[in-house]
């Protein structure tokens, strides 16, 4: 199943459309997504017992974030062995766990405004939790989750640092993070612990790995997590993004305005997202 959040409205998308989810539920689910995820179980079941046929066809650019106001937003450092070599960092023994702020996510197609000079990309795979998970062991830890997507965790590289080892500031300016381009459930792909992921300036590759490179997997993140305090349906996790990071290249390399942001992780998509 893959899941859109179309103008604020929860949106599935089959081939050639989506299908509106409240209008299809007659008002069950939806408009919201913060619907689907409060009872993600009878949703799914509901869903997969849909007829596929599209109603409207999906403008991109109404696109907006799979899980516009999460309650919790989970963010992971130095979570890939390369890029914890290419920034001279030890590989953690914990995951180095800090938040992005709800009012930074944006679409997977929104403009984003910059504001200073010192912006870095972070491509990276998003976690979306469907029920309740605390004290999750991480054998089951995929039970509790509703979906993967795509995000980048634009970073303010001289505000993050400024405050130390706390990261949030530097990566919670409006739109730096940006999410989408749908919510995919595990069952549409081949193998979620290992996905190719890159990203794209004006159409050069500056990141390009697999998630069989993260220090700590998906399933482990949910467990450590979930052992410290509840995650909550429509919570949302910034695994960490891989090497080739521009904080990192001699001399370092920046975003700027006017520059062109492609991210995309394989079986869920790509997004764009153009620098102002």
């Amino acid at each position: 199943m893959r899941l859109a959040n179309v103008a604020g409205r929860a949106t599935l998308v089959v081939d050639g459309g989506g299908i509106d989810v409240a209008e299809a539920s007659h008002e069950c689910f939806g408009p919201d997504l913060a619907s689907a995820y409060a009872h993600w179980a009878a949703f799914r079941t509901f869903a997969d017992g849909l007829d596929a046929r599209p109603t409207f066809e999906i403008d991109p650019s109404l696109l907006c974030p799979p899980s516009p106001s999460p309650t919790q937003v989970f963010a992971v450092g130095l979570n890939y062995r390369a890029h914890a070599a290419e920034t001279g960092a030890e590989l953690p023994s914990f995951p180095a766990t800090f938040t992005k702020f709800p009012s930074a996510l944006t679409g997977p197609f929104a403009e984003v405004r910059l504001g200073v000079p010192t912006v870095d990309w972070e491509v990276e795979l998003v976690v979306v939790i469907g029920t309740r998970a605390e004290q999750v062991d991480a054998s089951r830890a995929w039970e509790h989750i509703a979906g993967l997507t795509i995000g980048q965790d634009l970073s303010d590289r001289v505000l993050q640092r400024a405050a130390g080892a706390h990261f949030s500031l530097g990566k919670s300016r409006p739109g730096f993070g940006p999410m989408g381009p749908h919510l995919v459930t595990i069952d549409e792909l081949e193998d979620p612990m290992d996905l190719a992921l890159g990203c794209s300036v004006n159409g050069e590759v500056v990141q390009q790995s697999s998630t069989a490179d993260l220090v700590f997997s998906v399933p482990e993140l949910i467990a450590t997590l979930s052992g410290v305090l509840p995650l909550l349906p429509g919570d949302v996790i910034f695994t960490g993004t891989p090497s080739g990071v521009g904080t990192a290249r001699t001399p370092p390399r920046y975003l700027a305005s006017g520059d062109v942001l492609e991210s995309w992780i394989e079986g869920i998509g790509t997004m764009r997202n153009q620098m102002l």
